[in-house]
């Protein structure tokens, strides 16, 4: 693979549900080691581009290549390898209630038996170390903790495998400004010393600017603006703006009963 070779490229992505056009023509890059945010309004797609990238859902034309190799209809053993290479941080979290903290993310290992339970185990603790949290807490179940310490063991379980692409869906949903800030800075540490790429999506625009080093947003089934962080200010677009000062005035117009 070049070192020119994005990590993952996507190209004329489209998908519909029915007669509703999700993504429409889709063109997106994340490089070696970047972390690119996708931000956009609620149902503009982001998700779904998340999830065709990961191969949750089938897209309907376009192209998506993990390190140079298209995967859209990829199978088998080859889908597993690229598979391997990823981490997920759910925007809920999506603990099992049933497993205690250090199984929860030690899940991947064991699933794939890629470690014995003693070994699992241990890298579950370091990981959790690596987000701050003691090896007590790993004995704890996920109804013991409070929602900033379920995200924390929800980033341990992503970065468990030491995967090369990190994969962020809301990351900081439902928690206070505080505990957010404390989250984002954990995602940019994280991501630097596993030395991963990263792929979000959020409508928090303090976290995109904190872990960001590239912003994409996505209106309409297309991404609208692609560009640095430190440019995102400056863009003439009225839509990026807009949604970047979070105004109800402008050409984004929500759907709003009376």
């Amino acid at each position: 693979m070049s070192t020119d070779t994005p990590k993952i490229r996507v190209r004329g992505l489209r998908k519909a549900f029915g007669n509703k056009v999700v993504l429409n023509g889709v063109d997106l890059d994340v490089g070696v080691g970047e972390s690119v945010v996708v931000i956009g309004g609620s149902g503009t797609g982001k998700s779904v581009l998340l999830k065709c990238i990961l191969g949750l859902h089938k897209p309907d034309s376009g192209s998506i290549q993990i390190d140079g190799v298209e995967v859209v209809g990829l199978g088998g053993g080859d889908r597993e390898d690229v598979i391997r290479k990823f981490g997920m941080l759910f925007q809920g979290g999506a603990l099992f209630d049933s497993l205690p903290v250090w199984e929860n993310v030690a899940f991947g290992l064991l699933a794939t038996k890629k470690a014995e339970r003693g070994a699992a185990r241990e890298t579950a603790i370091g990981k959790l170390a690596q987000v701050g949290l003691r090896p007590e807490v790993g004995q704890l179940f996920p109804a013991e903790l409070s929602g900033g310490m379920q995200k924390r063991v929800a980033l341990a379980r992503a970065i468990a495998t030491d995967p090369e692409v990190i994969f962020f869906d809301e990351p900081t949903t439902g928690l206070d400004p505080i505990m957010a800030d404390v989250i984002n800075n954990l995602i940019v540490q994280i991501t630097r010393d596993v030395g991963a790429s990263a792929l979000s999506i959020t409508h928090d625009m303090a976290s995109a600017r904190k872990i960001a080093h590239r912003i994409a947003m996505l209106y309409e089934g297309r991404i609208i603006w692609d560009g640095p962080v430190a440019e995102i200010d400056s863009c003439d677009d009225p839509h990026v703006d807009q949604f970047i000062h979070g105004r109800a005035e402008g050409p984004i117009q929500m759907a709003v009963r009376a």
